[in-house]
């Protein structure tokens, strides 16, 4: 299918959902789906990096950060558009992600996840003393309530990251059909030997952490207009580095369709959770869950599905190889 049509298609869906729950009439649904559409565009994102290219990326939250504090920042001095927030979040965030990757991509393995954390903590240590954005003490939004044609705010910030979710989803099935998916996937299954065989890595590797980061900022970027209060605390929080690495790893990272499955599947749960019992385990299911499919499925829900479909033509050979011996059939030629 052709990357338009496939955007199309999405469209179409995000269109129907949006108007379902509309009929539905309960504004809480586009609260907990915003929070999950937030999250398939975290996953989508870093799946990018750590799935594409097998660069584990500790700095999730930074590039969230930077999206939503690129958002304050803008707010304090003209208020723009949420739309534009979004880009401008992207190019920061992407911007980001490239000078990050120019100077840490010649590392590997866990060293350079140890080099992630440490832009996260550096971000959240300038963030903390930048009185401009409210520093220690946090930024308040203030947005309207309601805002036409859409009615409630926060139907209108769901529209907004149901795009930018589709919008993610679209350029990592685009990516993974390219070349340049092709060039991540060397990179990935091993690195010297592509080295060795031309493909320029490094440069490889720079357009994906500025990929990366530039779709993480624009997860960002609506995040301080939904939650009315902006603190360093939240917006650094764990749960955005935890989440972004483990819904991929239980969707599966191979695969443009493994965050999106994850990322529906554990925000999901994780609404739910919050709903009925409490927040404060949020991260317990995601620590159950990601250790469970280590054990019973190592490549995800999607390589689960794959192994069962590769697996369902031998048997059905069997089987009927098996029903023709004992009823007499033959499968050779016809003398």
């Amino acid at each position: 299918m052709r990357s338009d049509i496939f955007f199309l298609i999405c469209l179409v869906v995000g269109c129907a959902l949006y108007g379902g729950v509309v009929v539905l009439g309960n504004d809480y649904i586009f609260f907990a789906g915003y929070v999950v559409l937030q999250y398939v565009v975290l996953a989508t994102a870093w799946n990018i990096l750590g799935g594409y290219c097998g660069y584990v990326n500790f700095g999730s939250a930074a590039f969230f950060a930077l999206g939503a504090y690129s958002t304050v920042a803008f707010y304090r001095f003209y208020p723009l558009p949420i739309p534009i927030l979004v880009l401008i979040g992207a190019v920061v965030s992407g911007a980001v992600g490239l000078m990050m990757g120019y100077l840490t991509l010649r590392l590997r393995g866990a060293f350079f996840a140890i080099a992630t954390l440490a832009l996260a903590v550096v971000l959240e240590t300038l963030v903390v003393n930048w009185d401009y954005v409210g520093g220690s003490r946090g930024a308040y939004i203030v947005r309207p309530e309601t805002i036409a044609p859409f009615g409630p705010y926060i139907r209108y910030l769901f529209m907004i990251m149901l795009l930018v979710a589709i919008g993610a989803v679209t350029v990592a099935r685009l990516i993974e059909r390219s070349q340049l998916g092709y060039g991540f996937a060397t990179i990935r299954d091993d690195e010297l030997a592509a080295e060795a065989l031309g493909v320029p890595t490094l440069r490889l590797k720079l357009i994906a952490t500025a990929i990366s980061g530039g779709l993480m900022g624009m997860a960002g970027a609506p995040f301080p207009y939904y939650i009315g209060y902006l603190q360093p605390a939240t917006t650094f929080g764990l749960d955005y580095t935890v989440n972004s690495i483990a819904m991929p790893m239980i969707g599966g990272t191979t695969s443009w369709v493994g965050p999106l499955v994850g990322a529906v599947l554990l925000g999901s749960l994780q609404q739910i959770a919050t709903v009925t019992i409490s927040s404060a385990i949020n991260l317990l299911i995601v620590g159950l869950l990601l250790v469970g499919f280590v054990i019973v499925a190592p490549n995800g829900i999607v390589g689960l599905v794959h192994r069962y479909i590769q697996h369902r033509p031998d048997d059905f050979v069997g089987r009927r190889r098996v029903g023709g011996e004992a009823t007499g059939e033959t499968t050779g030629s016809v003398p």
